[in-house]
């Protein structure tokens, strides 16, 4: 292994000059500093990454933290990698120019909420900032993780005020999707397939369902079930829905995710019913396999790498600046529309969708009353009021 001294000797200068060089630091002379670095280049040397940090009490490494809801080697797809691949390319583009490097955890679900802090704890030891995949931790753990590291959230609850938060504008989104299924092709009986409770982006979705509804009286929900955003266990909620209502098929299912509509797409196909003529399907993210199916998918489009990316340059922000105060940064959706829907073979259109303020909960309405709003609920999207009308 080729060392300082080895490096020192070849340039005929001393160890401490070496490192100056090494750091970039300015207390050397143009012509010592070229000598050094030739010295460098021809030995190879490579500096201590540990010495180096411990100098400049950086480490140059930023950690993230993943959930694993469901480990099923035989089916990549089961494990929610395509979310997390995607987002770890934005992640790694952006710290790509600043020469760091990526430190990744998976957490097993059934650690959410309250994760192995062992872990966390060690994580937070050998890393500059940590962002956190999914928003799957209690907010008091990511407060005592803050204290300690800069962390930033992906996926996040938009009320988080332990963190900064980057999430695409999943409420706005599902709402668009749920009006044009309704409004453009007169679905009114709807089965949502929803995700799990403790994904903040299961609970938006979730919510803009609710919320369309709300203002869409002459429509109903027949049922619901829960899956845990992989193909499988949307596919069981299709097997679900089959054996229960198989005499009345809802007219669309509402997935909270592409790999459960996926899934539902399987089930039916596998019994017979068909798409959208029987029954629409749509889903929620754009992953790459939802444009292959038949019908292909009809979805809302979230930047997974984008969100990556802004989570990313956010941390790197903290750690320059520690004081900074948290903030919410929701990231546009854009609807994908395609056959699953009922819109013609061979449709591909592409839609930005407005943001949409999302309700209050239902403890606030109720303390508040119908103030500003119909009895019943908020205000319904444009869009979705005029489709009443008519």
């Amino acid at each position: 292994m080729v060392t300082l001294f080895d490096v020192a000797r070849l340039a005929g200068v001393s160890t401490a000059t070496v490192s100056r060089v090494v750091h970039g630091q300015d207390r050397v002379r143009e012509a010592t500093r070229i000598r050094v670095q030739q010295a460098i280049e021809e030995l190879g040397y490579v500096p201590d990454g540990a010495a180096q940090s411990l100098s400049r009490r950086r480490k140059d490494v930023i950690g993230m933290v993943c959930v694993e809801r469901e480990v099923q080697p035989r089916d990549i797809e089961n494990v929610g990698l395509l979310y997390y691949d995607e987002v770890l390319r934005g992640v790694e583009a952006r710290i790509r120019d600043h020469n760091l490097l990526l430190l990744i955890t998976f957490i097993q679900a059934e650690g959410v909420g309250t994760p192995d802090f062992r872990r966390l704890d060690s994580m937070s030891g050998k890393v500059d900032g940590i962002l956190i995949g999914e928003g799957f931790v209690a907010s008091h753990y990511i407060e005592r993780l803050a204290a300690r590291v800069p962390v930033v959230v992906i996926a996040g609850t938009p009320g988080e005020r332990a963190a900064d938060v980057v999430a695409a504008d999943n409420f706005s989104g599902s709402a668009a999707i749920i009006t044009h299924l309704i409004a453009d092709h007169g679905r009114r009986r709807l089965f949502h397939v929803d995700g799990p409770p403790d994904s903040p982006d299961a609970v938006q979705r979730r919510l803009a369902l609710e919320y369309v509804l709300r203002g869409h009286p002459h429509c109903e929900l027949i049922g619901s079930t829960q899956g845990i955003f992989s193909v499988r266990s949307g596919e069981q909620a299709g097997e679900e829905l089959l054996a229960k209502h198989r005499g009345a098929l809802p007219e669309a299912v509402v997935c909270a995710n592409d790999q459960m509509a996926i899934g539902v797409l399987r089930a039916f196909a596998a019994a017979g019913v068909r798409v959208p003529e029987e029954v629409a399907v749509v889903g929620f993210d754009d992953i790459y396999p939802s444009s292959l199916f038949d019908p292909p998918l009809s979805t809302v489009h979230q930047p997974m790498r984008m969100l990556g990316e802004q989570a990313c340059a956010r941390v790197l922000e903290r750690i320059a600046d520690p004081d900074l105060s948290p903030t919410i940064e929701l990231l546009p959706t854009e609807l994908v529309l395609r056959s699953s829907c009922g819109c013609p073979p061979g449709t591909v259109t592409r839609r930005p969708v407005e943001t949409l303020k999302p309700p209050r909960t239902r403890s606030a309405a109720a303390r508040t009353g119908s103030r500003g709003t119909r009895q019943g609920g908020p205000k319904a999207p444009r869009s979705a009021r005029q489709a009443a009308k008519a």
